[in-house]
């Protein structure tokens, strides 16, 4: 009976004598030890255990509480166990001994080492996280003080990325920054230290740099790494069988010169990196103290965006489009413009994005609709035939339940036909969930409505994706054209 209570017991058990030593095993003690209940018994269980851990073994010690220890295979391997130790004091010699009871939590440990893992690095690129590289970077910063050397800190961010994750999927965005993760570790010199801190944002930073703080050399050093890491982000990389290019953004702050503290650094290497995308992506550049007065701006802007609508501080303006044939004008494009008091007129190029962040672009694009609208009828009565007007259309727009019965809906509102409006959309946008997009585009030139695709080119869509749209026009990304009259 006893050893059918034991053998039917998932954890091992073994009873010992009192000096230690094997006298019975149940199967499960065999089956994790990898032994036979024969060649157990007479085994001094102190053997059993894992050989660094023998030292701290102590029979009387183990026979009256649980810890944590490992047990050794008969192939060498060390499992941790859970073990549990009573004594056993009866009258008969024969059942006087030790009961231990060990648990496999080698399925545990390996969770709580993922865990502790996750905890401190990215699951994805396989770098320290956001809080693990600003603990490494803290600890950096200390060490400089205390020997009197420098640290930079590059903060790098992909151009575009949205464009990748919108055309190709979020696993290939994912496999993109796993290929930067590895390509960034590989270049970077042997003192520098990669994290991931969000999304396609990464951190860089460089220890050991001589007390010649803003010096030529110096510069030129770090600037030699963001070379070097602009070159290696903008190879080719192979996504869905595709060949994607990419840049990226950098900015670099100096410790001491430009922070001496984690948040410091990293808020001034990121209002540097903002300044490089600022200038079109693609490049790197140092931190200036007017580069926070520029963030501080961004911010107030964006504060000063949630009322401008209330305030009525929005205005059209309408830039002709001239037939190069005869001179004559053939329409315009809507274009609007924040008259911010105080500041004169804001361009779209600062406060669209703010919009976009906010969703301010949803009423903000209402706007825009009746007020051109309404302009139309205005220049109808002056004008025998305006021409046709372009609007351009955010992707949060496009993505409304209600969009196409909106549109509509306005259009009757101000007595205006939709054959009359074209509509501009960019490729990114155009390549956001193509079938649903092809399908209000359908639906929009059903009503009369011209369509036109904005920044042609800087997407990933391809010519024939061009053929299942009812698309009239693109207009090429003026980055293709702009030396086109002297290069």
């Amino acid at each position: 009976y006893l050893d059918v209570v034991l053998n039917s017991m998932t954890d091992a058990v073994l009873l010992t004598s009192p000096d230690g030593h094997v006298k019975r095993a149940n199967d499960a003690a065999a089956q994790l030890l990898g032994w036979a209940e024969q060649e157990l018994n007479g085994r001094d269980f102190g053997s059993l255990v894992a050989p660094e851990l023998r030292e701290q073994f102590q029979l009387a010690e183990a026979a009256t509480e649980t810890r944590e220890t490992a047990l050794v295979t008969r192939s060498g391997e060390a499992i941790p166990v859970s073990l549990s130790g009573s004594t056993i004091d009866a009258e008969d010699p024969q059942f006087q001994g030790v009961l231990f009871v060990a648990r496999n939590i080698a399925d545990r440990k390996r969770a709580e080492r993922r865990i502790r893992y996750l905890a401190r690095y990215d699951a994805l690129t396989k770098v320290p996280n956001r809080m693990q590289f600003q603990h490494l970077l803290q600890q950096s910063i200390a060490r400089a003080q205390r020997t009197h050397t420098e640290l930079a800190l590059l903060y790098l961010d992909l151009d575009r990325f949205k464009d990748v994750n919108d055309t190709f999927g979020h696993a290939a965005g994912d496999r993109t920054l796993e290929i930067l993760s590895e390509r960034l570790t590989r270049a970077l010199p042997p003192d520098a230290t990669v994290g991931r801190l969000a999304g396609d944002e990464f951190a860089i930073f460089v220890e050991n740099l001589p007390s010649d703080a803003g010096s030529e050399n110096q510069r030129g050093a770090l600037a030699g790494i963001a070379r070097q890491i602009l070159d290696d982000v903008s190879r080719a990389f192979y996504l869905n069988n595709n060949e994607v290019y990419l840049t990226c953004s950098i900015g670099i702050a100096l410790c001491p010169e430009d922070a001496t503290n984690t948040i410091d650094l990293i808020r001034n290497a990121d209002a540097a990196m903002y300044h490089s995308k600022q200038n079109g992506g693609g490049t790197y550049a140092f931190y200036a103290a007017e580069m926070n007065a520029a963030a501080v701006e961004r911010l107030m802007l964006k504060s000063k965006l949630r009322r401008s609508l209330e305030r009525d501080e929005f205005v059209m303006l309408y830039q002709p489009k001239v037939d190069l044939r005869d001179g004559r004008i053939s329409g315009a494009e809507a274009l609007i413009r924040w008259r911010l008091p105080g500041h004169g007129d804001i361009p779209p190029s600062q406060f669209i994005p703010l919009a976009e962040e906010t969703s301010l672009i949803l009423p903000i694009g209402e706007w825009v609709l009746k007020r051109v609208c309404a302009d139309y009828r205005r220049m109808r009565d002056t004008v025998a035939d305006p021409g046709r007007i372009s609007i351009n259309l955010s992707l949060k727009q496009l993505k409304q339940a209600s969009f196409i019965p909106r549109f509509a809906s306005v259009f009757r509102e101000h007595g205006v036909s939709p054959t009359a409006f074209e509509l501009e959309i960019t490729e990114t946008t155009l390549m956001d969930d193509a079938r649903h997009t092809v399908r209000l585009l359908d639906e929009l030139y059903a009503m009369g409505i011209h369509l036109s695709i904005d920044d042609f080119g800087t997407g990933y869509s391809s010519l024939s994706a061009l053929q299942q749209m009812p698309v009239e026009t693109l207009k090429i990304d003026q980055s293709f054209v702009r030396d086109a009259a002297t290069d």
